[in-house]
């Protein structure tokens, strides 16, 4: 074989290589993939979580939660519970133990396709929006604006699209829409039309339960479909913190679980505001007051599928704003965490959000400091994981983008080190120094470990100013907005079947645009 012809097998096995290692890996093959476990990071010992648990159970035998609806009344002392003269549900110790018993512990949240159905159990670990921002980030005018339903639809294509958003939960609310009804109506519709996974959505008043799952029922294919795969969950904020209940949002909540909706019980206490400001204390009454849903869950039909959301929010005690992206939050959200996990109940709360107001540095080390706690604590689902700023106020679909960069690097935190025969690699060292080239570069071992235990990110920047100046200097934003419109720019591959989608527009005020 001549130089020409070796050189040119060498380019050609190159280039194979190449190919190979660009094709997409098998699920089971990626470094990183929805439902990884966590769990590693506890930054609370056993003696502490069961403090805790014992101060959870105590606050709901003696101090119990005021404000619940007629019905709940009736469910909650129909379980055991007792209705004080002063207006206040008080559970029983052993009710409550009863209840954390019976409780599910596994919940699957399907997908309209069936391709990225969500097992919650155990320390399995999902990504996803969630939210009710007001106002969508313009990265080229560095504005706010009104949040619109085609925002929410735009926002749902993209989540189709990104590996590492692993659920899309309403981020934003449909500013457009002044009617509440159709507002909820069209949120489920835009949501669904722009993608398969999981919904997670909010209703305003019990009333518009009934017409929204006429339409998800069309949707599905009929009611049995809908109980058979329910792909949509209900956010509910049943508490309005400290210990009382949101009277209508219950109603909502015995609604939805007779349906065969998941419900997500959402309480969000401000740390020093409607929440004790010690970390502890709020972790405390935001686990006392999901316990309290769990047994109103549980009275309604038991065994109804439910998510521990504890989400309890951090506050600057200097100016009384949100500090969503703080140290503390990173804190209060992996402590829940573990909470779920000493219940082995499936649970979410709440990371990865920003104070800043446009994706920047700030935005950076806000989101994966708290992405990356809370996923090795071992949440189940780890809501507003992307694209939200302004502490909650924003959202900002370039920064959606980045954000399934950012998730990436957290899932290979999460996913940990292997130690194997295999990873310890003495056969490799022996290899490479006894008579070998010195080096591991290029060979088998590293070659066929490069895919499968490293993650590469799709926008993040690797090369040399040398290399970064002669592609003209590349801007991380400027990247994103090009992914943004690629994707915006093709049909969504959610859309629903022409006959269905007219079906949904002659029964229901659509204001999405054909």
């Amino acid at each position: 074989m001549n130089e020409q012809t070796r050189s040119s097998a060498r380019t050609g096995g190159r280039a194979a290589r190449r190919a190979a290692r660009a094709a997409a890996l098998p699920d089971h093959l990626r470094p990183v993939r929805p439902g990884m476990e966590g769990g590693t990071y506890k930054p609370l010992t056993q003696a502490q979580m069961e403090r805790i648990h014992e101060a959870a159970l105590q606050a709901l035998e003696t101090i119990g939660l005021a404000d619940a609806p007629q019905s709940g009344i009736d469910y909650l002392v129909g379980a055991g519970c007792t209705l004080g003269d002063d207006g206040r549900i008080r559970f029983p110790r052993a009710l409550v133990e009863d209840t954390i018993a019976k409780a599910n512990r596994s919940v699957t949240l399907y997908s309209r396709n069936g391709k990225t159905d969500l097992e919650l159990s155990g320390t399995k670990v999902h990504y996803g929006t969630a939210g009710a921002a007001v106002s969508m980030v313009d990265v080229d005018g560095r504005n706010y604006r009104d949040s619109t339903v085609q925002d929410l639809h735009d926002a749902s294509r993209i989540c189709e699209q990104l590996d590492n958003i692993h659920f899309v939960q309403r981020p934003m609310v449909c500013r457009d829409i002044a009617d509440n009804l159709e507002m909820d109506l069209n949120t489920i519709y835009a949501a669904c039309a722009g993608t398969f996974k999981h919904i997670g959505t909010s209703f305003t008043e019990p009333s518009h339960v009934a017409p929204a799952m006429e339409m998800i029922h069309m949707i599905a294919g009929g009611e049995d479909k809908w109980r058979e795969r329910p792909f949509i969950s209900n956010s509910n904020c049943f508490v309005v913190p400290p210990m009382k209940f949101a009277t209508e949002s219950c109603e909502v909540m015995e609604a939805v679980i007779k349906a065969g909706m998941p419900v997500l019980l959402l309480s969000a206490g401000m740390a020093g505001a409607t929440a004790p400001s010690t970390i502890a204390g709020a972790i405390t009454q935001a686990t006392a007051e999901c316990l309290a849903g769990l047994v109103y869950v549980n009275a309604v039909v038991p065994g109804a599928p439910a998510i521990f959301g504890t989400w309890p929010f951090g506050l600057d005690l200097r100016t009384g704003a949100m500090s969503v992206g703080s140290g503390e939050q990173a804190l209060l959200s992996a402590g829940c965490a573990q909470m779920h996990n000493f219940y082995n109940l499936p649970g979410g709360t709440a990371a990865g959000a920003s104070d800043s107001k446009l994706p920047d540095m700030q935005a950076g080390w806000e989101q994966m400091c708290s992405n990356v706690m809370t996923g090795l604590s071992g949440a189940n689902m780890i809501y507003e994981a992307a694209g939200m700023h302004a502490s909650l106020l924003g959202f900002c679909l370039e920064s959606l983008i980045l954000g399934d960069d950012l998730i990436g690097q957290a899932q290979r935190c999460v996913r940990g080190i292997e130690v194997s025969d295999e990873t310890l690699a003495l056969d490799q060292i022996a290899e490479v120094c006894l008579g070998g080239p010195g080096h591991y570069l290029g060979t088998d071992a590293t070659l066929s470990r490069m895919q499968a235990d490293y993650v590469y990110p799709t926008f993040g920047d690797r090369t040399s100013p040398k290399e970064w100046a002669e592609l003209d200097k590349p801007d991380l934003i400027e990247k994103a907005i090009a992914r943004k419109n690629e994707i915006l720019s093709s049909p969504s591959a959610a859309n629903f079947d022409p006959l269905l989608d007219a079906e949904i527009r002659a029964k229901f005020n659509i204001h999405l645009p054909l």
